[in-house]
């Protein structure tokens, strides 16, 4: 008895936040630590064991590594609270479960949700954690375009932007995890799309992968305002907003009468201790501009309608989807800061274990 227990403890790496961040994070802010750990699943308890496979790195993690939280969020949703100093950071991710007593859960369930960066999670009462229904896909699509880069880019631009056929749409970031599949459902919606990027290679990404009819790289534009009315002489109907700061104010000179932002993110801003101001603001009142902000959260309920209309696209090439993967746990700490130096090529994932 003594060593099938013996068998059952095994060393767990994880990646641990050592000091909350100011400005800009480093690697220095992370340390790979490992501490024992139990893969079996009490009797009687509610205790699910999950071998994690996959982790998704995502720009909204860089709040979370803050000593405070940042002004405006919920100070009562558990993906907004600062990490705890000392304790492994979390997110989302794909895993499989080894072990568990609870009723919902059997060996061997693949799931996708929030996951905490390490080998293996023991979790009492999972909560956030959706059943993959459909693993004749990669698995790490459910860390991007089957998971929450997928629900985001789906809901806000659909929900949020309203948009009609021939509308002329912009989308920054557009070769990250969620800007790449806003760009393919506005060409699947009809519409004229643009996206901005940082390197000639995404650039070309944007254009020859994803079907985008026009892209720029906006690190060789002095003058975002006329890089706009290049690509958009008429204007922009639909802005999906993944940067702020001197994009957002571009944008708005360059919106048309009635036109919709759907703000995502702003990840020109993470880093900044004391954010940029955005200037030109009056034009939401000259041409009627309706901004309005979503967290991906509010949309988890509808999966099942998102799963059910992106699958079959996927299935039949209507949608192409790019990752960048780094393999091992190890490497997660660089792949994640990764995304702020726009490194990543794609949607940035972790292959922490094969299944």
């Amino acid at each position: 008895m003594a060593g099938d227990e013996e068998q059952l403890v095994h060393q767990n790496k994880q990646i641990v936040l050592k000091e909350y961040v100011t400005g800009a994070p480093t690697e220095s802010h992370f340390a790979v630590t490992t501490t024992p750990v139990n893969l079996k699943a009490p009797e009687g308890s509610n205790v699910v064991v999950f071998k994690n496979l996959y982790l998704s790195c995502d720009p909204y993690l860089r709040g979370r590594m803050s000593a405070v939280h940042r002004e405006g969020a919920d100070k009562t949703d558990p993906e907004f609270t600062p990490y705890r100093v000392g304790s492994p950071i979390s997110g989302l991710g794909v895993s499989k479960v080894v072990d568990s007593a609870h009723p919902d859960y059997k060996k061997g369930d693949l799931v996708w949700g929030g996951v905490t960066w390490e080998e293996y999670s023991v979790v009492e009462n999972p909560k956030g954690i959706f059943k993959i229904p459909d693993p004749d896909v990669p698995l790490s699509y459910y860390t991007g375009v089957l998971g929450m880069p997928g629900v985001t880019a789906y809901f806000g631009f659909y929900d949020v932007c309203s948009p009609k056929k021939g509308e002329y749409v912009f989308v920054s970031s557009a070769s990250g995890a969620v800007g790449q599949l806003v760009g393919q459902f506005a060409k699947l919606a009809g519409c004229y799309v643009v996206g901005a990027a940082g390197s000639k290679e995404k650039v070309e990404l944007l254009k020859s992968k994803f079907g985008f009819d026009e892209a720029f790289n906006y690190k060789e534009e002095d003058d975002l305002d006329a890089a706009l009315k290049r690509y958009f002489p008429e204007g922009i109907d639909i802005y999906f907003e993944n940067v702020g700061g001197k994009m957002l104010d571009a944008v708005l000179l360059n919106m048309r009468l009635r036109g919709r932002i759907a703000a995502s993110g702003m990840i020109s801003q993470y880093n900044l201790e004391q954010q940029e101001g955005v200037h030109n603001l009056m034009n939401i009142v000259y041409k009627r501009v309706r901004i309005e902000g979503f967290v991906v959260l509010d949309f988890f309920p509808r999966y099942a309608e998102f799963f059910g209309k992106v699958l079959p696209w996927i299935k039949e090439g209507k949608i192409a989807y790019v990752e960048d993967i780094a393999k091992g746990l190890e490497n997660a700490p660089a792949a994640l800061l990764g995304l702020f130096s726009g490194r990543n090529v794609g949607k940035q994932v972790v292959e922490v274990a094969r299944e």
